[in-house]
C-alpha cells in the first residue's frame, strides 16, 4: 500500500528524478506516440533513458508509463516521477493518483504554461471513455504556480504523494538550466529528436 504523502526531510542535491515527456505525433490520427523517460541525479547528471509507446488519444498512458517505470533497471533508485503535464499523445490522460499507487513514487507534473483544464474537458467529452479521462483530470488536483529560477520564470505544478512544500523544493533544486527540471527538459529534447529521426528514415 502506497502512503498518501511521502515525507522528505532533506532534498539531496543528487535526488534521482525521472522526467517523462512525449514525442511529436500527428493529432487526431490512429497510431502510437513515443514516451521517453530520463533519469537525472538532481539537475546535473544524466543516469539513464527509458522508452515506451502509448495510443494517440487513447487511455493507456497511466498503465504504459507505470510499466515502463517498474520494469526499468533504474526503478529502485528513483525517488520522484515528473511529468510534462497530464496529457500525452493528445488526450491520453495520466491519472497521477493511480500512477502513484502503481509505482509507489510521488508524482509531480510541471508545465511552462498553465493547464487549460476546462478546454481539455470539453474536448474529452467527445472521446470514448470520457468519464475515465475526466476523473484523471480531476485527480491531478490543484494547479500551483511556482517560481523555479527567479521572479520572472513561472511554472505550473500538480502533485500526488508529496506535500506542496517538498514538491516545490525538488522542482526548484532540479531546475538548473531553465524554468523546468532538467530531467523534463532533456526528456523533451530526446523525445522530439527520436520522432524526427523516424520520419527521416
Amino acid at each position: 500500500m502506497c502512503p498518501d504523502v511521502v515525507r522528505i526531510r532533506h532534498v539531496k542535491p543528487e535526488i534521482r528524478i525521472l522526467g517523462i515527456d512525449d514525442g511529436v505525433f500527428k493529432p487526431h490520427t490512429q497510431g502510437l506516440a513515443d514516451i521517453i523517460g530520463v533519469v537525472y541525479r538532481g539537475g546535473y547528471w544524466l543516469d539513464g533513458v527509458m522508452k515506451t509507446e502509448v495510443e494517440i488519444d487513447g487511455t493507456d498512458a497511466t498503465e504504459k508509463i507505470a510499466s515502463m517505470i517498474t520494469q526499468s533497471i533504474h526503478y529502485n533508485q528513483l525517488r520522484v516521477v515528473m511529468l510534462d503535464g497530464v496529457t500525452f499523445a493528445g488526450l491520453n490522460v495520466v491519472d497521477i493518483k493511480e500512477l502513484l499507487q502503481r509505482v509507489h513514487l510521488p508524482v509531480i507534473t510541471i508545465t511552462k504554461e498553465k493547464p487549460l483544464d476546462e478546454m481539455i474537458k470539453k474536448a474529452i467529452q467527445k472521446l470514448p471513455e470520457s468519464k475515465k479521462r475526466l476523473d484523471a483530470i480531476t485527480n491531478a488536483g490543484k494547479i500551483t504556480a511556482i517560481h523555479t529560477h527567479d521572479d520572472n520564470q513561472v511554472a505550473y505544478m500538480q502533485v500526488a504523494g508529496l506535500s506542496l512544500e517538498d514538491a516545490e523544493k525538488i522542482v526548484k533544486n532540479t531546475s538548473t538550466r531553465s524554468s523546468i527540471p532538467e530531467a523534463l527538459r532533456v526528456a523533451h529534447i530526446i523525445a522530439s529528436g527520436l520522432t524526427k529521426s523516424k520520419e527521416n528514415v
